[in-house]
């Protein structure tokens, strides 16, 4: 027999009370348990679970064949914004002729990342390409792309005999010009329009351009001054077309508008009226060649047939304007008929005379680096007149900034025939003009009158320093010929 203990129906009630409250605890806390080790596991789980969106690398390139896609990296202590128009940019420069005809404010259609020239801006890989590459500078020409990295530019500076001190004498000299520039953009103080072409073709062989963070608006205002003044002339450049001697101004002026053509179109910056600049001033030059096949003062027919000096300057600018792919009525065979031209004027012993055979006055013939580099510029270094021509200037050449003789005119071309030919002839040169060139300059960036300095403008200190800063630009401003296996 069991005895079972039976609860009252109080004591009932409240043991299946407590029964149930325990189960729904148990629930509560298996669930809070279910939900926290979730939550640990998605946190633990989350990195993977996110996707990462791909690199987008949007560049454009400087060739009309698109480049493999490459991630660059640039790195800059500053990123310098591009130089607003100056106030005499804004204002436009005055103009005889109808407000139509006057040089608006450039418009920037494309502004790059980076600016260009001074300091070490673009880093590796920009300015160092082959035919077609060289990064925001691949269609400009391999001559030209090779000024445009400060550390290729030192690189070649060094290895072709130059030091850091034709670097600083360079960037003395381009921070006096922009001292000196006239309110209009101009520089000198007379044959402005041809002395703006030397002073803004210095700037661009250091690949200073307007987008340049300390030179570009001292490049816009001289760019912009030689585009008015081919608007108001009609495509001819000069400051005086009463003098006849506006054909050097033209050749000059024509040849830095094209170099800055090419800068500008690759650079996305439209300069108004920049383009048909260079393609009136090119045309006018194949249009106006003598019947001799050289050129004559004031463009005219003349009884000399034209003469080297002038013949020369027009040749580098027909040399620019190829470059710049623009289309050229009869191009090729103006240049074919100069070159025959210039083989007529070269003595048997390889100097190249003034409008004959003969030097100037007698003596030293000064035109053959002249002579030389036309040759170079469209034919080849082995050509058999550049070669001749060489052959008289390893003999010859002599310069000193001290006693003379210091002829800058004829060693601004001696200098760019003598690195082009490259070897032993460059070397010996290298070694007599770049000390003495050095000893020239003054404290405030400008070169003074040397003796005998030769024609132009002699005691214009700008024509001076022009021509000395492309002489020290030399290593870099264009690409040698084979004598350093480049």
């Amino acid at each position: 027999m069991s005895i079972h203990a039976r609860l009252n129906p109080e004591a009932q009630s409240n043991l299946d009370a407590q029964r149930r409250a325990s189960i729904v605890t148990s629930l509560i806390i298996a669930i809070l348990s279910v939900i926290l080790v979730v939550l640990i596991l998605f946190f633990i789980l989350l990195p993977s679970l996110i996707i990462k969106s791909p690199i987008i690398v949007a560049y454009s390139s400087g060739s009309e064949e698109d480049d493999p896609l490459q991630q660059k990296r640039i790195t800059r202590e500053v990123t310098p914004k591009p130089n607003a128009p100056s106030s005499s940019i804004a204002k436009v420069m005055a103009s005889v002729t109808p407000s139509p005809t006057a040089v608006p404010i450039p418009e920037v259609e494309a502004v790059p990342a980076l600016t260009y020239g001074f300091r070490d801006d673009i880093g590796q890989g920009w300015g160092t390409g082959g035919n077609g590459g060289g990064g925001g500078f691949g269609r400009i020409p391999a001559t030209m792309r090779k000024r445009c990295s400060a550390a290729d530019r030192m690189r070649r500076l060094k290895q072709h005999g130059g030091n850091e001190a034709c670097e600083e004498a360079v960037m003395k000299a381009l921070r006096w010009f922009k001292k000196v520039q006239r309110r209009d953009g101009s520089w000198g103080g007379s044959n402005q329009v041809a002395q703006t072409g030397l002073v803004l073709l210095a700037y661009l062989g250091h690949c200073e351009t307007p987008l340049s963070e300390e030179f570009g608006e001292a490049v816009t205002n001289g760019m912009v001054y030689l585009i008015d003044n081919s608007v108001k002339n009609k495509g001819r450049l000069c400051t005086n077309r009463g003098n006849n001697h506006w054909v050097y101004e033209h050749g000059i002026a024509t040849y830095a508008l094209a170099e800055a053509y090419m800068f500008c179109r690759q650079l996305g910056l439209n300069i108004p009226n920049l383009k048909d600049s260079v393609q009136l001033g090119v045309q006018w030059i194949i249009d106006n060649q003598n019947r001799s096949g050289g050129w004559e003062y004031g463009f005219d027919e003349g009884n000399r047939g034209g003469d080297m000096s002038i013949t020369a300057w027009q040749m580098q600018a027909l040399k620019a304007g190829y470059h710049t792919r623009l289309d050229f009525r009869n191009l090729p065979e103006c240049i074919s008929r100069a070159l025959n031209y210039c083989e007529g004027r070269q003595n048997s012993n390889g100097g190249f005379g003034y409008t004959g055979t003969s030097p100037v006055g007698g003596g030293h013939f000064t035109l053959t680096g002249a002579g030389v580099l036309c040759f170079q510029q469209h034919k080849g270094t082995n050509h058999r007149a550049a070669r001749k021509g060489m052959d008289y200037i390893d003999q010859h050449a002599s310069i000193s900034y001290q006693g003379g003789p210091c002829n800058l005119y004829e060693h601004y071309y001696v200098s760019q025939a003598a690195i082009n030919h490259g070897g032993k002839s460059w070397l010996d040169y290298n070694d007599k003009f770049r000390d003495t060139l050095l000893s020239g300059q003054q404290g405030d960036g400008h070169f003074r009158a040397p003796p005998n300095p030769g024609p132009g403008n002699k005691n214009d200190p700008v024509y001076h320093t022009a021509l000395a800063t492309l002489m020290l630009e030399v290593y870099y401003r264009f690409l040698p010929g084979t004598g350093f296996g480049l």
